[in-house]
C-alpha cells in the first residue's frame, strides 16, 4: 500500500487555517475603521472563501493522483537517501522546494495547460488577505504537481516535501495585502513581500508575468523575472480580460471550457492551444502577455523609450 504523504506528515496549512480566517476578519474590521488600506467586496470575498473550501475538498478527492506518483518515484527510483532527521536536509528541502515552486509557478503562467488551474487565483479584482484563499479546484487534474516528482527522484521523502509545501503556502498568505507597503530593504532584497506579490497579481502591462517567487525573491532576480513595484504605476488587479462575474463555477472552470472550445474549433492547432502561452491563437487574433507588454512599450512616448534604453 502506498502511504498518504499528507496524513503521514504535519500539515502547516491545517493548523494555520483558523489564523487565516481571523486575520481576514481583522483586516476587514481595520479597513472599515480606516486603520488599514484594504478593499473588500462581499461577493468577491465569498468567491475567494468558496474557492478555498472547494480546493480543500478537491485535494481530498483528487490529491492521490499526484501523491501516488511522487511516492512511487521515491520508493522505487530515488537517487539519494535523504533522512528527515538531519538538520541539513531541511535546509536543502527548503531551497529545493522553493526553486521548484518558482518554476511550477512560472510555467503556470507561461503554458496554458497549467494556467487552466492557476487562472482562478488571479481572477479577483481586489487584493486582500481573502485573495490568498482563492485556490484552484483542478490542480491535480492537469498534472501541475509533476515538477515535484523531481524532488522525490532526488530522494526527499514525500512527507518532508509535503511539510515544506505547506510552509510555503502559509508564508505566501500574508503577502496578499495592500495594508503593508514596504518591508525593510534587506528583507525586500531576499524574500517575497506584499510589494513584490502585488506586482505579480497586477494586470498592468509592465507587471505582467513577473515575480513568481514563493518565499525567496532571489529566484526572480536570478532568472530575470523580477519587477519592483513602481510608485508612479499603481497596481490594477485581475485578469487581462476580467470575468465580470461572481459565479463561482464559472470562476473555477471558465478557462477549461474556453480551452476545450478552442481545441474543438481548431483541432489542427490543438497542441498550440494547450501548450502555448495563454492568449496564443493560431491566427494571431489574440494577445499573449509578451504581445501586450511589447504593444505597451511601443505606445510609450519616444523620450521614455530613449530613457529606458539608456
Amino acid at each position: 500500500m502506498i502511504p498518504d504523504p499528507i496524513h503521514a506528515a504535519f500539515d502547516p496549512v491545517a493548523y494555520a487555517t483558523p489564523f487565516f480566517i481571523l486575520t481576514v476578519i481583522l483586516e476587514i474590521v481595520l479597513a472599515r475603521f480606516g486603520k488599514a488600506d484594504a478593499r473588500y467586496e462581499a461577493r468577491d470575498t465569498a468567491v475567494s472563501l468558496g474557492m478555498g473550501l472547494g480546493s480543500s475538498v478537491a485535494g481530498v478527492l483528487f490529491g492521490a493522483l499526484g501523491f501516488t506518483a511522487v511516492v512511487w518515484v521515491w520508493q522505487n527510483h530515488r537517487i539519494f537517501d535523504i533522512p528527515m532527521t538531519a538538520w541539513w536536509a531541511w535546509i536543502a528541502v527548503f531551497l529545493a522546494e522553493d526553486l521548484t515552486y518558482y518554476w511550477f509557478h512560472r510555467l503556470s503562467h507561461e503554458r496554458r495547460v497549467w494556467w487552466l488551474s492557476h487562472v482562478n487565483h488571479h481572477s479577483s479584482q481586489h487584493y486582500n488577505l481573502s485573495t490568498a484563499l482563492r485556490q484552484t479546484w483542478t490542480g491535480a487534474l492537469n498534472g501541475s504537481w509533476a515538477l515535484y516528482v523531481i524532488l522525490s527522484l532526488l530522494g526527499f521523502p514525500p512527507a518532508m516535501v509535503a511539510i515544506q509545501k505547506g510552509v510555503s503556502l502559509v508564508y505566501q498568505y500574508w503577502i496578499h495585502t495592500e495594508a503593508i507597503r514596504r518591508m525593510p530593504a534587506w528583507f525586500e532584497a531576499v524574500f517575497n513581500t506584499p510589494s513584490h506579490h502585488r506586482v505579480h497579481h497586477a494586470r498592468n502591462p509592465v507587471y505582467l508575468d513577473r515575480n513568481y517567487a514563493g518565499i525567496l525573491i532571489v529566484w526572480d532576480r536570478l532568472f530575470g523575472t523580477f519587477q519592483p513595484e513602481l510608485d508612479d504605476e499603481p497596481c490594477r488587479y485581475g485578469l487581462v480580460k476580467n470575468l465580470a462575474t461572481f459565479n463561482i463555477v464559472r470562476v473555477a472552470f471558465h478557462e477549461w471550457i474556453a480551452t476545450a472550445q478552442d481545441i474543438v474549433r481548431h483541432p489542427r492547432h490543438a497542441l498550440g492551444y494547450l501548450f502555448g502561452p495563454p492568449g496564443w491563437s493560431h491566427d494571431g487574433s489574440r494577445e499573449t502577455s509578451a504581445m501586450i507588454k511589447a504593444r505597451a512599450a511601443e505606445a510609450k512616448p519616444a523620450t521614455e523609450r530613449l530613457d529606458a534604453a539608456a
